[in-house]
This record gives C-alpha cells, structure tokens and sequence, in this order.
C-alpha cells in the first residue's frame, strides 16, 4: 500500500508514518518542516498553501492521502486567524488532488468542532456547526464541510477522525508547538511554576499508540471500502480534569506544583468527553491506555530523549 501523510512530521503523522513503514507499507510525507525525531519517513519539503490546487508534490498515485497539515494551537488562531483560513485552502488544494485522482481521503479534525458543550458524552451526530467557538474550530467545520460536499458531488470516499487531545511519544517538539502535557511536565520537573487555563476543564486525553492504531485500521478499511463515508470520534471516551492532569505528572514525577489558576481563554473548549461507540463498532477499536498509565509513559519519553533528567 502507497500512503500520502501531509503534516508527516508532527506527531499524529509521525507515530502513524512508522507504523505503517514497520509493516512493510509505502509512505511519502508532506511537510513545511524537517522531522525532528525520524529520517525513516521519505518527506517532500513544502509549503502546501503555494502549491496549486491539485498539484501536491508527490510522485506516483496513492491508495489513500491522510491529510493531518494544519495549524492547531486554538489560541494562537484567536490571534492570528488567517492561520485557521490556511487551513482551509491548503484542505482544499489536497481534496483537489483526491478528486482528480479519485484518491480516498482520511481528514484530521478535532472535538473543536462540537463547540464548548455541557453534555457528559458526545456523539458524533452532536456536533452544531451553526456556532464556532474559534477560528480554529471554524476552519476544522469547513474542513468536514468541504469533505462532505465532495463525496456528495464527486463520490470521494473518505474517513473524518474527530481527534481528541493526542499526547505521548513525539509530542514534545517544542519549537513547533507547545502541548499542555509535555509542558507541564517539563516545568513540574523543573520546579518552575505552571498556569493552568481553566480548573473546572474537563477534556478527553488520547495516548498516541492508541490513536495511531485507530487509524491504521482506518486507513485498510477505507482502502478495502469496507468502512467508507464515516465521521468518528477517536479518543479514549473519558473525561479528566486539569487539576487530575497536573496530580497525576506531580505523583509520577514526585514533585510538589507550583500552579496558579486562571480563567479559561478565548475560544477554548471546557468540556468534552468523547463517544466513541462508533469507532468501536466500525473499527474495533479499543483503546489501551487511561491517563493514569499514559501520563508516566510520557514522563519516560521526555526522559528518554533528553528533555527531563533520569531519576
């Protein structure tokens, strides 16, 4: 099997990049930057907003494109939102490819899409896409927008993964984006002072084996149509606070936090707990690893390549 990954050095894409070169698969990435943990993963340097339409700068046809480019810092978005509308051009310049092509797509959105609910569990038909909480959650609903529209109008088979707070190994390339795990850990080790947006915060970790192995099996479902015109929550179906988050890292780490509280910022989901009964259903998917295991899994990590010292 041939596989297209744009966005092939972040983490999603690098954690399923491998997997899929470990079982004997093809993959050819697409990136703006160099890889910063692996060169196993042949990678097409480029800005994908300056490409025409259709024209992505890879050789060969693909069974499948998995389509992961995207700035992804929600609140950077408030800031900057020309950035969410980046990634709403460069969706439509890899949908373009797909079409000419009749390539099968799997787009990465996000639980953004559902807004700041109050619902204990969400389904995926629960999304509301009349209001967007912020740029970044408006570009991943035009991004499933446009998907749709071209499976109506060209019957381009597709996944969406409504992805949900992916932490673990390859998360913490700090020059690229700053996740809330790798940073806290990283300064609860230092016995640096950490803010926390938002006590009451209720939001769904996922560990990157497990995400990685969901979409692995959609990427053989959608190219054996057995799985096919599917929106799915991919997450691990908990919820956590972020007060549970930064007692967990303390406890592993054995350190006492230096935490202050601050309201939630602009544009930021409060709550979301994921159902993910579909994914089980069409993929059997089960996913492994709760926060409890999987916070001590990313402390090792860190360690492992340097970026926080051995006990």
């Amino acid at each position: 099997m041939r596989v297209l990954i744009t966005g092939s050095s972040g983490q999603i894409g690098t954690n399923v990049g491998l997997a899929l070169l470990d079982r004997g698969d093809e993959v050819v990435g697409l990136d703006l930057r160099p890889n910063t943990w692996t060169d196993r993963i042949p990678t097409v340097r480029c800005d994908l907003n300056s490409v025409p339409p259709g024209q992505l700068p890879a050789d060969g046809r693909f069974d499948v494109v998995l389509h992961l480019a995207a700035h992804a810092k929600v609140f950077e978005l408030v800031e900057q939102p020309q950035r969410a509308m980046e990634n709403v051009e460069v969706l439509f310049r890899v949908l373009e490819y797909c079409r000419q092509r009749s390539t099968p797509v799997i787009f990465g959105s996000s639980r953004e899409v559902y807004g700041d609910i109050r619902r204990h569990v969400t389904e995926e038909s629960q999304a509301d896409f009349v209001v967007a909480e912020s740029p970044y959650s408006a570009s991943k609903i035009a991004g499933e927008a446009f998907i749709y529209s071209y499976a109506e109008c060209y019957d381009l088979p597709y996944l969406v993964f409504r992805f949900s707070n992916v932490y673990g190994r390859f998360d913490c390339d700090l020059e690229r984006l700053e996740r809330v795990i790798p940073l806290f850990i990283r300064r609860i080790a230092a016995g640096e002072p950490i803010v926390v947006y938002g006590r009451d915060k209720v939001l769904d970790f996922t560990y990157v084996d497990d995400c990685t192995t969901g979409v692995v099996r959609a990427i053989d479902a959608l190219v054996e149509r057995r799985v096919s015109q599917q929106t799915i929550n991919l997450a691990y179906g908990q919820g956590a606070t972020l007060v549970d988050l930064v007692n967990l890292i303390s406890l592993a780490l054995r350190r006492e936090p230096n935490v202050r509280y601050e309201p939630s910022r602009s544009g930021e989901v409060t709550r979301y707990v994921a159902d993910i009964t579909k994914a089980r259903q069409l993929l059997q998917y089960e996913p492994q690893v709760p926060l409890t295991a999987g916070v001590p899994r990313a402390i090792e990590w860190q360690r492992k390549i340097g970026v926080l010292p051995g006990d």
